[in-house]
């Protein structure tokens, strides 16, 4: 394992010619890439690879399709694909003219996905053509004048309904050729110009769009390849989601300014992973905690321990899970860190202290400032003293952490780019926090700092909490519930299930008469992600409200779902079964065992 200094000192030699040139984006990195590695794999999958030559040619046949288009700088281009080659392509094209790509959840359908598409007012939207169907179902609500393209092969979609036929975008790519871009065509992007929209968790129909300037992809991108040492022998794992910051920058940016391969998968599979680690020679894997947790669960397979992976990275690893998993998979170095796609600043646990989500150490202090405030959970906000500041926390006491807010654009560190809704972006914002005027970025996140200034994540702040490595929205969540027939009221929030990440979701409702289990089931299938729907749902005769006629929800999350405790009918989302089942005392037992697939 490498020294944690030496790993910092990498990510800032890394990243400091960053600030010099500010002129320098992906895309020209990439053809600098292209024509140092040229015939080298950059991007893997199932269906198909670019070398690095084939990735900046490609992304240039997709740049003079965009021009051919009448696209420019300033425009949006909504991009709705699965994990692929080609999605990078598009977006890294795209950017060489200056348009700005947003990338979509490829879970969402109907209101959401309208709604995502909308908020950024985009010119075009490019639609895997798998996703043809979802997007169908969200055209009659989108902005009139907004042209759509299907990509790929495949089925339009898996409705069984009929979907309309969108133009094949690989068709038109035909005339388009693949020579870097001459100064006529080309668009000098400035750092701070933006190159991306990247979505936060939303859960139903409000995710926020936040603003990823060239700078940030740049950063996140060498940063990351300084802290793994990512070089050309290199092969990344990447089986999250592109359209998430994780998976579509981190993962495969900081592996090819490195010089070494991506190799993609749609969707992760506890059941194929070791053995398509070890086929594909992978000596990276970008992780979220829950999937450590899956694969820990899964039954022994022959080739757990024949990888050649290096370094594990990512974040929401439970301690619980961290040691015996590095133990039983032979996992030489884990890098923990902890980040958000708007963020204003990050922690990385370079020393693999197990549990923890990183710290700054004392050299870099005054270049990452950080703090933990006291958080009020009756207000949900920073608690403040007689001089109207917020107070800081002492060692091992639990608060809101907040990054201070650079008033250089172009520092590293401090940046808060916001969303595309300006009133979205202006809540984020705590000000007068420890001196007039200054103002600093609101995670949302409640953590501890030991004495050793080791950070440790303890829960979401106010009404959100994480499940499956996504943040849920419960008053998001309890609007859907309620729209349901048969819901007359619905509160939801969190419960912990030992051995998981985060909190499940549980829902109390109060039902009419003609409420049925089914239904609900139906309708939170149709209009939330899966891991936004509730896993156990309390039928309740009322719900009481405090004093200030606010819904007693962490009354209800206190009593959790304990059926020899709670009189009240409690049901559990058995997803083998695809319907709702009485909760008893065997089952509640079972669950909380880790016998049950949640």
């Amino acid at each position: 394992m490498n020294s944690p200094l030496k790993a910092w000192v990498r990510a800032l030699e890394l990243t400091a010619p960053i600030e010099r040139n500010r002129s320098l984006t992906f895309p020209n990195v990439l053809d600098q890439l292209a024509e140092r590695f040229a015939s080298t794999p950059a991007l893997v999958s199932r269906h198909g690879s670019l070398s690095y030559r084939e990735l900046a040619a490609a992304s240039n046949r997709y740049a003079r399709w965009a021009l051919a288009e009448r696209l420019g700088p300033g425009d949006v281009v909504c991009l709705l694909m699965p994990n692929c080659p080609e999605y990078m392509a598009i977006w890294i094209g795209l950017n060489r003219i200056g348009v700005v790509v947003a990338l979509i959840n490829t879970n969402l359908s109907g209101e959401l996905l309208a709604h995502a598409i909308n908020i950024v007012a985009p010119r075009a939207v490019i639609a895997g053509t798998a996703l043809a169907a979802a997007l169908a179902s969200a055209r009659p609500r989108i902005a009139p004048g907004v042209r759509c393209w299907a990509h790929g092969t495949g089925a339009t979609g898996d409705t069984g309904a009929p979907t309309p036929e969108l133009p094949r975008l690989e068709g038109e790519l035909a005339g388009h050729a693949g020579e870097p871009l001459a100064a006529s065509e080309h668009h000098a992007s400035a750092l701070d110009e933006r190159a991306l929209y990247i979505y936060t968790s939303g859960t139903t129909g409000l995710p926020k769009a936040a603003v990823v300037s060239h700078f940030r992809v740049m950063q996140w991108s060498h940063w990351f390849a300084g802290m793994m040492d990512t070089c050309a022998s290199d092969r990344m794992y990447n089986c999250l989601p592109m359209y998430h910051s994780i998976g579509g920058i981190v993962a495969t940016g900081a592996t090819l300014v490195g010089g070494g391969t991506v190799v993609l998968r749609e969707r992760f599979s506890a059941h194929d992973f070791w053995r398509d680690v070890v086929a594909e020679r992978c000596t990276l894997f970008q992780y979220i905690g829950e999937l450590c947790r899956y694969l820990l669960h899964a039954a022994p397979h022959p080739e757990e321990t024949r990888h050649a992976l290096r370094i594990c990275c990512g974040n929401g690893l439970r301690p619980e899970v961290w040691e015996p998993f590095q133990h039983r998979f032979r996992i030489p170095q884990i890098l923990e860190y902890y980040a958000s796609t708007e963020g204003s600043f990050s922690l990385y646990n370079c020393e693999g202290r197990p549990g923890a989500i990183g710290r700054i150490p004392p050299f870099l202090i005054h270049r990452m400032p950080v703090a933990l405030v006291r958080f009020d959970p009756a207000t949900g906000a920073p608690i403040r003293d007689g001089t109207g500041r917020c107070v800081r926390c002492a060692p091992d006491e639990v608060g809101e952490a907040v990054g201070e807010i650079a008033g250089a654009a172009g520092k590293a560190s401090g940046r808060f780019e916001g969303y595309a809704d300006d009133a979205a972006s202006q809540k984020k914002i705590l000000r007068d926090v420890f001196a007039p005027g200054d103002a600093w970025y609101r995670s949302g996140d409640l953590m501890r700092r030991d004495a050793e200034g080791f950070f440790y994540f303890v829960d979401r702040a106010g009404d959100t909490f994480r499940w499956k490595g996504e943040n849920v929205s419960t008053s998001e969540v309890a609007g859907v519930i309620a729209e349901c027939a048969g819901v007359a009221e619905a509160v939801v929030y969190g419960v912990a299930v030992p051995g998981t990440e985060g909190r499940a979701g549980m829902a109390a409702v109060v039902a009419e008469r003609d409420f049925r289990l089914a239904d609900l089931r139906a309708h939170v299938s149709r209009h939330l992600p899966d891991y936004a729907r509730p896993l156990f749902v309390r039928i309740v005769p009322a719900l009481e409200l405090t004093g200030t006629f606010k819904l007693r929800k962490q009354d209800l999350a206190e009593q959790g779902y304990d059926p020899s405790v709670i009189a009240d009918e409690i049901h559990f989302d058995d997803r083998q079964a695809q319907s709702y089942v009485r909760l008893d005392v065997p089952l509640y037992e079972r669950i909380r065992s880790g016998g049950v697939r949640l």
